[in-house]
This record gives C-alpha cells, sequence and structure tokens, in this order.
C-alpha cells in the first residue's frame, strides 16, 4: 500500500464529498482545483514549527516590535489616518492594535505568500491534521474560488491556509471579511481598507472594548503575594500595583498578572482584550508582541524592566506534557494542543507553591521534574 506522501489523488472522502454537496460546491470545482494533487511534504514539517515556543519571550517580542515595524506602523497610521478614523469609529477597535496585526501578519501588505493555499489545506486534510477542522478549511477555499473571489491560482497564503494581508483562515474570511470599499468585493488581498476593516471587525466581533486597552507593564511592591493572580483594577491598586510608565489603572474592569518569564522579568497586567487577541492567534507571547507593537506605533516607550538573559521557553510537548499531568491531578485542561490558559496557569501557581517555588504561574524546566516529567 503507498504511503500518504506516495498518493496523488485528492483527500476525497465519502464523507468529504457529502459535505461537499451539502454546501453546494461543483463536482467541477473540486476537480479542477485538486487537478494532479500530491500532498505536500513542507506543510506536514511546517506543523512542528511554532514561533512562540522555545524562544526566549524578550528576544520574540524584540524580533515583532522592531524598529523598522514600529516606524512603519506609524507611517502607516499617518497615511491611512482618515480610513482608520471611520474604520474605529464603526467598530471601536483600537487602531494602533489593528495596524499592528496588520504589520505582524503580512508585514503591512509588503510580505509576499508562497504557499498554495489549496494544495496546503488538501496536504492537512489528507493527513487528518486537527480533523475535521482542516477538511473544513479546504471546503471553505473551495467556495471562496467557486464564488469568484479570488483566483486558483492568486489564492495563496500560509502553509496552513491563512490567506492575504491579515492572513484569514477560509472560514474566517466568510465571518469577518469586509467590503469597506464599497465596491462589491471583499479584498483583504490588495485593498488596504477592506483589510484593515476585516481586522477591525475581527476583533469587534470576538468581543473587543472600546477604550479599555489590551493591558501594561506593571511594577510590584516589596512584599507581594505572588499567589495572587487576579481581580479588579481598584483590587490591584490596594495591592499596591502600580503601572510602569506612572499612568494610571483603568477605573473600572479586571486585570490578570501575567509573568511571561517569570518573576525574574517583566510582569503585566492584561484585560478581556488581550484574551481577544489571543483569538486571533492562542499564544500570550503574540498576544503580547501585539500589544507591545501597538504601543510603540502609538507613541509609547519600550518596556521598563529588562527580560532575564536566562529564560528557557518550554518546548510545544514539554507545555503538552505539563496539561496531561495538571489533568491527571484534577484540573481542567480544554485540549492538549501547549497552551496554557489562566486557569492553568493559576493551577501552576498552586503546584509552585506547594513545592516552595515563587508562585508566578510561569512553568519550568524545575517544575516539571518535581512534578516527575521527563521530556526528551
Amino acid at each position: 500500500m503507498p504511503s500518504r506522501a506516495a498518493r496523488a489523488s485528492p483527500p476525497s472522502s465519502t464523507r468529504c464529498g457529502r459535505t461537499r454537496k451539502k454546501r453546494g460546491i461543483t463536482r467541477a470545482t473540486f476537480d479542477q482545483a485538486l487537478a494532479g494533487f500530491a500532498p505536500d511534504a513542507r506543510v506536514i514539517a511546517a506543523t512542528q514549527r511554532e514561533p512562540e515556543y522555545g524562544k526566549p519571550v524578550g528576544l520574540y517580542i524584540d524580533s515583532i516590535a522592531s524598529k523598522s515595524r514600529i516606524a512603519t506602523g506609524a507611517a502607516k497610521a499617518t497615511q491611512w489616518a482618515g480610513v482608520l478614523d471611520a474604520i474605529e469609529q464603526k467598530y471601536g477597535a483600537d487602531r494602533a492594535v489593528v495596524l499592528a496585526l496588520w504589520g505582524i501578519e503580512s508585514s503591512f501588505g509588503s510580505g509576499h505568500d508562497r504557499w498554495d493555499v489549496i494544495r496546503s489545506l488538501a496536504t492537512l486534510a489528507d493527513a487528518r491534521y486537527r480533523d475535521p477542522y482542516f477538511r473544513n478549511e479546504l471546503l471553505v477555499a473551495l467556495k471562496i474560488l467557486q464564488e469568484g473571489h479570488i483566483a486558483r491560482e492568486r489564492m495563496l497564503g500560509s502553509w496552513a491556509g491563512a490567506m492575504g494581508q491579515p492572513q484569514f483562515m477560509p472560514s474566517s474570511f466568510y465571518q469577518y471579511a469586509v467590503d469597506f470599499t464599497g465596491d462589491g468585493r471583499r479584498d483583504i488581498w490588495t485593498s488596504v481598507p477592506d483589510v484593515l476593516a476585516s481586522i477591525a471587525n475581527y476583533l469587534a466581533r470576538s468581543g473587543w472594548q472600546r477604550g479599555l486597552p489590551w493591558g501594561f507593564e506593571v511594577v510590584l511592591p516589596q512584599g507581594f503575594d505572588y499567589r495572587a493572580s487576579r481581580g479588579a483594577f481598584a483590587d490591584w491598586t490596594k495591592r499596591g500595583v502600580r503601572r510602569a510608565d506612572g499612568g494610571a489603572l483603568p477605573g473600572a474592569g479586571d486585570g490578570f498578572l501575567l509573568f511571561p518569564s517569570g518573576a525574574a522579568g517583566p510582569a503585566f497586567l492584561v484585560t478581556a482584550n488581550f484574551n481577544v487577541i489571543k483569538l486571533y492567534n492562542n499564544s500570550d507571547v503574540y498576544a503580547l508582541a501585539v500589544g507591545h507593537l501597538a504601543d510603540r506605533i502609538a507613541g509609547g516607550a519600550p518596556f521598563r524592566a529588562a527580560w532575564p538573559k536566562d529564560d528557557p521557553q518550554l518546548s510545544r510537548d514539554a507545555r503538552i506534557a505539563l496539561q496531561r499531568k495538571l489533568a491527571s491531578l484534577g484540573y481542567a485542561v480544554k485540549d492538549f494542543a501547549g497552551r496554557l490558559d489562566f486557569d492553568q496557569r493559576d493551577a501552576i501557581r498552586e503546584l509552585e507553591a506547594k513545592y516552595g517555588m515563587v508562585p508566578d504561574g510561569h512553568p519550568t524546566p524545575a517544575l516539571l521534574a518535581r512534578l516527575g516529567i521527563e521530556v526528551r
């Protein structure tokens, strides 16, 4: 029997065929889009790479919020000020965050996608990677082609099938892409107003709260109890927590205390809008990089506290092993993908306190060793 890599036929199982028909995708569209299909081994290899894992947080954030990206973002803010005024008024999403996402995802439209979206999605569907997610995304991509939103040869994107300047998955295109110019097309590939409005619409429909910051760096008082992880901003004020930039904490709302590199590094109070950014890419350090780049584009200062020079970040496999251990100890774990949510960070705080460690919610190799977790 030939291996999956050797097969050169589309992933057209009976189940996929039934779903295709229900969604109105013609056999002709299916066959034309997938003619000569062969799985792309590079795509499968890419599933093992996660830029937010392993790399020290400070280096990762510096690479995202680079001087050139900050300068370009500020220039784009001026160039598209009128459009951003209208978008901010309609959707309520912070323009600097919109610009930051645009800059990170496609270098403000100057990045060049090089992956064949249909082939990439078909490869992932064929491999049953995160099935049925990518099988569904393939079918939605075929619908986009069938409706004429973009030509087959121009449907390029990331290895995972993210498309256009906002890097929307096909399903996100249907949910969030906007025709802001009124020309009858939701053009996330070449129209800057459509791109910016689509990102803002994504944030707004994901729960963005107008006027609430994503978060900010904070300074903790001496003798701070690191077991405190969340509360209203009024509570944080009572605990002696203050903003590193000298500004006032918001008058209303809640904040979660986050230590991306542990208590030895910068500390942040993040809000519900931080979680909205994470819906774009479910990673704390990604959301932190977006927020910091947005602040710098808007004229904000660099972080005050220094990042630790010795800052080992757990690999994806190590985080998954930790999640499985947490689940075995009775803690709630929604999935085992290596993404630690705030509830899991609170569980880590409990375990760190139990073992006499600083309970900052930041997982370390030392904690894994105490828990008997071995990761190669």
